[in-house]
């Protein structure tokens, strides 16, 4: 048995040979499938353009379905469809040029949160003019018991390791 080719796109599996992965590759199905693949990834603005150069589907606009799918060549969307998009569009405009223009960035940002973290130590440390003893070592819950845990897992001496006066790394 030879060695086999997953196409991620179609999801199947066939000999891979030259003569096979050519065929696959150059398929009706496989290039559907991989423009299926990448049209899910495409921004709004690229849809909004292709979708206002297009006629309306009038099988679509019909029944409320065509046999073509998304392969059709004419538009499925409805005029509110193609008002909503245009605004998503304008929207990220928007956002883009903000951020260019260095303006305010939105709230929930790793500014407001370094901002709140800097506040909440100031305050502790405002609070505690004392040096705080630390907490003791607690093992979390639901491990097992210490003898049974690895060295790596248990807590260190009260003093700390022992550093042997010859020791070299490297």
């Amino acid at each position: 048995m030879g060695k086999r080719y997953f196409c991620d796109y179609c999801d199947r599996s066939f000999q891979d040979n030259l003569h096979n992965r050519k065929k696959h590759l150059n398929g009706v199905q496989h290039l559907r499938a991989k423009r299926v693949w990448y049209d899910l990834f495409r921004d709004a603005a690229a849809i909004l353009q292709e979708e206002q150069t297009k006629k309306p589907c009038r099988k679509f606009l019909q029944t409320g379905q065509c046999d073509f799918g998304s392969n059709c060549r004419f538009s499925h969307m409805t005029e509110q469809d193609l008002e909503k998009l245009s605004a998503q569009v304008q929207g990220e405009k928007r956002l883009k040029e903000l951020q260019r223009e260095g303006a305010d960035i939105p709230p929930g940002t790793i500014e407001d949160w370094l901002d709140k973290r800097a506040q909440r130590l100031s305050a502790a440390q405002s609070d505690s003019a004392l040096p705080k003893k630390p907490a003791p070592f607690q093992y979390p819950p639901g491990w097992p018991p210490v003898q049974e845990l690895p060295p790596s897992l248990q807590a260190p001496p009260p003093g700390g390791w022992p550093v042997p006066p010859s020791l070299q790394w490297g």
